[in-house]
């Protein structure tokens, strides 16, 4: 952009502007000299010992505090490798009571087999010598009720066909048959 020249009441002088100044500095001097003041107050004052005091005191504690953190990485290194093992001896002794319980539930599923069997085999004999008990009954009731019935057949047949001198002659062959068998 070009500069335009302002000029008083139509001539063709261009007005003049004077910057204000103060003991003979404008602003940029006046910013100037505070900041050399400031930075020689500063120095008078040792605030750069003081700064470099407090940031060796900062580094030494940042210093301890890395220093802390790395022991204690260190010691949770130590205790990560400890409880590694531990997990591994972990690991085999549950590996091991795994076993020993399938050997034991093995052991006891072959007695609860066998006991089972021999149960079996118990029952089945009671039953068979119950059944045999049951017809030996049977067949002596049979007996029994065929006895009966040819008892009650025999003295109806013998009521019907023999009569008093009949059964004279029965007893006394009986009587003699009696003293041969002796």
């Amino acid at each position: 952009m070009a500069e335009v020249a302002h000029t008083v009441a139509g001539t063709e002088v261009p007005e003049e502007h004077h910057e204000p100044t103060a003991l003979g500095f404008n602003a940029g001097g006046w910013v100037a000299l505070a900041m050399v003041v400031v930075i020689a107050v500063m120095i008078w004052k040792k605030v750069p010992t003081v700064v470099a005091k407090v940031l060796d005191d900062k580094i030494a504690a940042i210093r301890s505090q890395l220093a802390e953190a790395e022991a204690l990485r260190e010691e949770a290194e130590k205790l990560r490798k400890e409880y590694q093992k531990k997990a591994k001896a972990a690991d085999k002794e549950a590996a091991a009571m795994l076993e020993r319980a399938k050997s034991e539930s093995e052991a006891i599923i072959a007695k609860a087999n066998a006991d089972a069997e021999a149960m079996v085999e118990r029952r089945t004999r009671l039953a068979e010598e119950k059944i045999v008990a049951e017809e030996r009954s049977a067949i002596n009731e049979l007996r029994a009720s065929a006895a009966a019935a040819a008892t009650q057949a025999a003295e109806k047949l013998i009521a019907q066909r023999h009569d008093a001198a009949a059964d004279a002659k029965l007893v006394d062959q009986a009587i003699s048959g009696l003293g041969k068998g002796a």
